[in-house]
């Protein structure tokens, strides 16, 4: 078992749980992303059994953060919003130079790539000023609301695993965030299991899609994952805060984020 696996499932996990940060950007930092989508891809296929080793600890510690932590990224969302924002900020911002290293960009991007890096900033830079709605839902699913959250849970997954789009923000933008984060926090076992197998099924999906286009596009993916990467900005960014206890707090947490990238990028190897 790769043990250290645990570590970095729960970096992913705590990732996943805020609107606009992807665990894919963390797994690309770790070192992990390619490593990542062949293991989810591997695993429902006839060579399953040496993948379960990598994903068995990656699992673990993304499933444990979630639903451990759950509560307290609520806590910290609702009391002290722009320092946590500010954090995964720098975490966003400090994937960018090793995302241009490893794509080799002043080698290999043209303008076509270009003007996709662009699109995918300004996709994202719109998406983060929709205004989402919410919906409510009870602990018994009726038959629309079981097909909402397992195509939620879907389109959740394919955007975790892709750096700069988050699972979460498209769970914000399609209203049900606040269901699925309290169902989460309260235990909810109909909500969690409507989501769940959606975001396996959109796994198994997704991976293979990522593989086959950094395969046979690989420039033109890394132009769409850098312009993502650097959209997600707009929607993390929470503003300036109004208060200067605040503010302080924030710089302090952008550094943190920007110093704890550097730190894991020269830790592990790149993917």
């Amino acid at each position: 078992m790769e043990w250290k696996n645990l570590y970095r499932g729960a970096a992913m996990g705590i990732s996943d749980l805020i609107p606009g940060v992807s665990g894919g950007t963390i797994a690309f930092v770790l070192g992990i992303y390619e490593q990542l989508l062949a293991a989810i891809s591997g695993f429902f296929s006839r060579e399953w059994r040496k993948h379960l080793a990598f994903l068995i600890p990656l699992g673990i510690g993304m499933a444990g953060t979630i639903l451990s932590l759950s509560r307290a990224i609520e806590y910290l969302l609702a009391h002290y919003f722009e320092p946590t924002q500010f954090f995964f900020l720098g975490l966003i911002i400090g994937v960018v130079p090793f995302m241009v290293k490893q794509a080799n960009v002043k080698e290999t991007f043209k303008a076509s790539h270009l003007l996709v890096l662009l699109a995918a900033v300004l996709l994202l830079a719109w998406m983060a000023f929709v205004n989402p709605g919410s919906r409510e839902m009870g602990s018994e699913l009726e038959a629309g609301d079981f097909v909402l959250l397992f195509f939620s849970g879907w389109l959740a997954s394919m955007a975790m695993l892709l750096p700069g789009i988050s699972g979460s923000f498209l769970l914000l933008l399609i209203g049900v965030y606040p269901v699925v984060i309290n169902a989460l926090s309260t235990f909810n076992v109909p909500v969690i299991a409507a989501v769940g197998a959606g975001v396996m099924l959109g796994f198994v999906i997704s991976s293979k899609a990522i593989r086959f286009a950094l395969s046979h596009f690989p420039y033109m993916t890394y132009a769409l994952i850098i312009g993502l990467i650097l959209g997600s900005i707009f929607t993390v960014f929470p503003g300036i805060p109004a208060s200067g206890s605040a503010a302080a707090a924030s710089v302090v947490t952008f550094v943190l984020g920007l110093g704890l990238t550097y730190a894991i990028g020269k830790k592990e190897p790149a993917s």
